[in-house]
């Protein structure tokens, strides 16, 4: 890691009891680390809206009985070959499916997968979760 600043912030008693509570929730070892993952996490919100390099996962849930899903989820997953790193597919129960797809790549273009499944008719829920690459986030 890189050489560490000590800087002060100023906060109301109640916001930093309830920030103290989410600490002690979470389980970090200090307020430093919980206040460093914030900080991580709103860069890596930015590159998303930027359209920097992320990864993640993109997770839905299908019926598997609906006519040609199956046939277009990975047509569609196919042509994002350059974006999927590994996917992993779960048998939910008799009609349900739930699909994993992990990813890395340009956040604009993870979005497009994401789109792209979703706009998939038989795709019952679908979530992104993203994260950077570690490359900036220190």
């Amino acid at each position: 890691m890189s050489k560490l600043v000590r800087f002060g912030i100023s906060v109301g008693r109640d916001l930093l009891g309830r920030f103290d509570a989410l600490v002690a929730r979470r389980g970090y070892a200090s307020r430093s680390e919980a206040f460093r993952e914030l900080i991580r996490g709103s860069l890596v919100e930015e590159e998303w809206r930027a359209g920097g390099e992320v990864a993640g996962a993109v997770t839905l849930v299908y019926d598997h009985h609906k006519k040609d899903l199956v046939n277009r989820l990975t047509e569609i997953q196919h042509g994002a070959q350059d974006l999927i790193v590994s996917t992993q597919h779960i048998h939910l129960d008799h009609d349900h499916c739930l699909e994993i797809i992990a990813v890395k790549g340009r956040a604009a273009a993870v979005r497009r997968l994401a789109d792209a499944l979703r706009s998939a008719k038989g795709v019952l829920q679908i979530s992104v979760s993203m994260a950077g690459t570690g490359a900036k986030l220190g």
